[in-house]
Formats: C-alpha cells, sequence, structure tokens
C-alpha cells in the first residue's frame, strides 16, 4: 500500500486496516470475468488491500513487495486464502518472469500502486519520514546504497540533481551545497538533522502548508530505490505478461510518475505516432500493444479525500493488452527516469 492509500485512522485497539486508495475505480478498470476467476498480479502487495479484494472477487493472485516486512505481514492472508495466493519478495519490474516461475505463461490482470507505502512512512526507523528522528535509510529492501550514502559519497551536482529531478526542488542547488559544506566535519546520517538543515537554508515559502524538507525526502527515497526505473520496467513486464484483452491498472500519486504512466500508455497506443506524419523513409510505429479508454485519468472523489487526505493526489490510469507481440524499451519514456545532466537549480 503506497504513500496516499492507508487511512491513517486509529482504532480503539490500535491503528485500523489500511485501505488502498482507488480500491473500487481500480477492481473496475481491472475488468474481473464475471463470475470470478483469472489470473492477477498485484505488483505492489503492501497490505494487501489490493490482493485481498482480488481474491475476494475469485481470482488467483500473484503478489509482489520488495519489503520483507510486507511479505511478513502478507502470511495470514496467503494462509486465508490458500492456494489461490502466492506471495513473493521481488520488484515488480520483474513481475513477469515471476509469475511464469509461479507457472503463469499470461495473466489476466496487473495492478500497480507506486511509491512508498503508508506503513513505511509510519515506521520512523525506516527513515522515510520527517516527522520523528531515525536513521537517514529509506532503503524499501535493507539492501544498497541508503540515502545517508548518497549524501555522504555522492558529488554537489549529483545531490542536486537527485533534489530538483525527483524531488522538483527549487533550491536544490543551494541545497546540495550545504550539505557537501557540512559533511567534512558532520555526515547527515539522521532525518531530523537533514529537515532541520534544510528547513534553516530554504525555508517554507510565506502560505506553504508542507515542511521545507518534505521534496528533498521524497527525491532521495525515489533514488535509493530507483523507483522510476523500477516503474518503466513494471509496465513493460506487464505488457510481456498479459494476455490478449488483459488489463494493466496504475495507480501513480505525484507527477513524475503520472508522466511516465501517462506516456507509456499513449506511445503503447500509438498516439501522436500515426504513419501520415512520418518523414520520408522513417519506419512505420510498430502495432499498438495497448487500447485505452477515455475519462482518464481517474482521481478520489470527495469521500474518499474526507476519510483519506494522504490520497489527495492519486491518479489511475488503466489500459486493455492488444493481440500483438510487446513492443519492448522506448528510450524517449527511459529519458523521463533519471536526471538530465546538471538540472540542479537555486
Amino acid at each position: 500500500m503506497k504513500a496516499g492509500r492507508g487511512e491513517d485512522k486509529i482504532a480503539a485497539d490500535g491503528p485500523a486496516r489500511h485501505v488502498p486508495v482507488l480500491l473500487a475505480e481500480t477492481l473496475g478498470a481491472l475488468a474481473p470475468r464475471p463470475g470470478g476467476g483469472g489470473v492477477a498480479v498485484d505488483g505492489t502487495f503492501g497490505a494487501g488491500g489490493y490482493s485481498r479484494a482480488l481474491l475476494e472477487g475469485g481470482a488467483r493472485v500473484v503478489a509482489i513487495d520488495r519489503d520483507p516486512a510486507a511479505i511478513a505481514g502478507g502470511a495470514p492472508l496467503v494462509a486465508e486464502f490458500a492456494g489461490r495466493l502466492t506471495l513473493v519478495e521481488g520488484r515488480f519490474a520483474e513481475l513477469d518472469a515471476i509469475a511464469r516461475g509461479c507457472g503463469f505463461a499470461a495473466v489476466d490482470g496487473v495492478a500497480l500502486d507506486v511509491g512508498v507505502s503508508s506503513m513505511q512512512l509510519d515506521e520512523a526507523e525506516r527513515g522515510f519520514s520527517l516527522r520523528r528522528d531515525a536513521p537517514l535509510d529509506m532503503r524499501m529492501e535493507g539492501k544498497g546504497r541508503s540515502a545517508a550514502d548518497i549524501l555522504r559519497e555522492d558529488d554537489e551536482t549529483t545531490i542536486a540533481d537527485i533534489l530538483f529531478f525527483f524531488g522538483e526542488e527549487r533550491a536544490a542547488r543551494r541545497i546540495a551545497r550545504a550539505i557537501v559544506a557540512d559533511r567534512k566535519t558532520s555526515p547527515y546520517v539522521s532525518t531530523l538533522q537533514l529537515a532541520e538543515m534544510i528547513a534553516r537554508v530554504a525555508p517554507a515559502r510565506p502560505g506553504e502548508a508542507t515542511h521545507p524538507a518534505t521534496r528533498a525526502f521524497q527525491a532521495l527515497r525515489i533514488a535509493v530505490n530507483d523507483e522510476l526505473e523500477q516503474l518503466l520496467g513494471g509496465l513493460e513486464a506487464a505488457e510481456r505478461i498479459l494476455a490478449p484483452g488483459g488489463r494493466l491498472a496504475v495507480v501513480t500519486f505525484h507527477s513524475l510518475e503520472d508522466r511516465i504512466v501517462k506516456q507509456f500508455f499513449a506511445r503503447r497506443a500509438g498516439r501522436g505516432r500515426a504513419a501520415s506524419r512520418l518523414l520520408p523513409g522513417e519506419p512505420a510505429p510498430p502495432p499498438a500493444t495497448f487500447r485505452l479508454a477515455g475519462g482518464q485519468p481517474v482521481t478520489p472523489g470527495d469521500a474518499e479525500l474526507a476519510a483519506n487526505p494522504r490520497a489527495r493526489s492519486a491518479k489511475l490510469r488503466f489500459a486493455e493488452r492488444a493481440d500483438v507481440p510487446p513492443q519492448g524499451r522506448d528510450v524517449e519514456i527511459e529519458a523521463l527516469t533519471k536526471p538530465p545532466l546538471r538540472s540542479g537549480r537555486g
């Protein structure tokens, strides 16, 4: 369950069960078989909200999460739906290989709910949130370089590019300069240490409701976990594993993610690439691999926003797989997943 998906209501005996954002709309977009059945991949298991809904609708589900804590927490759901839920620790960019490893040559639906989970945000020790002090970690899998490693090892330009591209941080260069100057004697290793510095060198503008470090924290999290490259990889993997007529539904929570999904669907549906517009000698575009419905993106209604403020930026996009071979890599979309050189500002 990703940021924006969970309700943070507190029940009498502790936190209430997290509820996915746009659940009904996502299930409708996946167009499950009448009477249930079929095979679906939940590429972002989280707390299991989408998987449970798909299982209760009669589907068999392969659920994937890169966070070992989410896999461990899903054990009761595996037991409850014995034989119909397979839970796998892995990255959704590899969902086609994972599904085939579970015995499915093709699937009927793929759901992706992108970003960091509400549970991860609420666990201070993971270092995703700036609300409480914790090690500056942000690794979903607990492997690889942490956010603290990036701030200690990378040069000023690289740090600024990360902050500007992944966080759309206007003061990226100013913040990166402070990080590099300070780390000579006091490297940044905790969330509050970093948040307090950013609030000092790039304070919030009048009327700005969010903490001034919010964009930088988002940027570091995305960089640590390769989230945008994983997103594109997941879209391409879904294209490879979906059966003709199968559906791909993707919920995103910020503009960088949504732009990749929007462009992927548009280009895979052949929009803006008509043969009549090609230059002489330019090869014709490949056949469209997806069909798009109108009325997108789908956003949360007033009732859902009132119950769950984290849903305010959620967008759902979906498409149906056509009966043609997958297209493979698209370098124009790949360019949306990484910072251009020397993009930092501020």
